[in-house]
């Protein structure tokens, strides 16, 4: 079997945000185990920004994204080094690979990706991934390594994606704050609680929580893929996971409509800048017919958005059906809305998004 394991920050840190040893040894203890029982195993790690603001003697976490990712490259190497020592003593080698949202859309830096990370497992090396914080435009606005994770799991056709948590699993209610809220054991594809708005963590030393693993559970069971949201303090998380555990963490069953990895980018893990309108007839040949959005359906457009950008794509009664990668700036948009594409003059530019970079949602 071949598992993605991910750890956030407020499993590996104090509250002082110094790396907790004691965990990095009982997650090298764990996956040492089942790579020696021939699972294959990538671990995706947090911890660079926390171990950064620790290493500096910082007060409090910034909140800018050029302190975060400096003080990811002061975290990194601290951070590789624990995982070394820790994996060394059970014999394992390990493989630092950083990755940035450019690998996943591009379609030759994602198979350049897969092969280098497939490779790696190959040789017997256990890849140990992180966001590549000190250049990635973006980083820190992905909840926590989360959606990382997931993507990873996508990668490298995985067969379980592992989310560990300082929780045991998703409740029914914030079980810090509600004595009756129960753990829920298993989520189906089309399950509404894939659509909950979760409560956030309760730690400042990370930027994930709950609501952030809910959307990376929700790409993993869209790229078929089971997983699982679990406690990292369970005793043999990893092992119990594999086994097919049905008393450990919360499961989310995978869908069986499978994505691509540029597809579950624009769907679950980009930021949405902007918004269309279409008529009633440009909902349903896109629904229906897998066509491109033409600049005739549409009636209304709002955001400040360049070609690139990750849009939404609504009915006439409000409603979010679809989300795309746009061909055209907001600009654009408006400037050619409702008209036919032989009465457009833009440059060969005629679809506001092809069908290739739309997902129907």
């Amino acid at each position: 079997m071949k598992i993605v394991v991910k750890i956030g920050t407020s499993s590996l840190t104090n509250d002082a945000g110094v790396l907790r040893h004691d965990v990095v040894e009982v997650i090298a203890r764990q996956i040492s185990q089942v790579k020696t029982a021939g699972h294959e195993v990538i671990l995706v790690t947090s911890g660079a920004v926390a171990l950064g603001i620790a290493g500096l003697s910082l007060s409090r976490r910034p909140t800018d994204v050029l302190s975060l990712q400096a003080l990811s490259a002061v975290g990194q190497p601290q951070l590789m080094a624990a995982y070394a020592a820790e994996f060394g003593q059970y014999g394992h080698q390990v493989a630092q690979v950083l990755l940035v949202p450019h690998d996943f859309v591009d379609r030759t830096q994602y198979l350049h990706a897969r092969s280098t990370m497939l490779k790696l497992l190959e040789l017997g090396c256990i890849p140990i991934t992180n966001e590549n914080d000190a250049i990635a435009n973006n980083e820190i606005r992905y909840g926590d390594n989360d959606h990382l994770s997931a993507l990873v799991s996508h990668l490298v056709s995985a067969d379980v994606l592992l989310l560990l948590t300082d929780t045991n699993g998703l409740y029914t209610a914030n079980p810090h704050t509600d004595p009756t809220a129960e753990i829920i054991r298993v989520v189906s594809a089309d399950d509404r609680l894939l659509q909950v708005d979760a409560q956030e963590s309760g730690t400042d030393r990370g930027s994930g929580g709950m609501a952030s693993k809910i959307a990376a559970a929700r790409i993993a069971s869209w790229s078929g893929v089971v997983a699982v949201i679990a406690s990292a303090e369970a005793p043999d998380v990893i092992a119990r996971v594999i086994a097919g555990d049905d008393e450990i963490g919360t499961r989310f069953l995978p869908h069986d409509r499978q994505l691509s990895a540029r597809k579950l980018w624009i769907a679950f893990a980009s930021e949405v800048e902007g918004k269309v309108v279409v008529d009633a007839g440009a909902r349903a040949a896109m629904i229906e017919r897998g066509t491109s959005l033409l600049p005739a359906g549409v009636v209304g457009v709002s955001g400040d958005f360049a070609a690139g950008a990750t849009i939404e794509i609504c009915d006439q009664e409000g409603v979010a059906f679809a989300r795309g990668m746009t061909a055209m700036s907001m600009t654009q948009v408006e400037q050619s809305q409702g008209k036919r594409s032989s009465d457009i003059d833009n440059s060969g530019t005629i679809e506001v998004v092809h069908r290739d970079d739309l997902v129907i949602l």
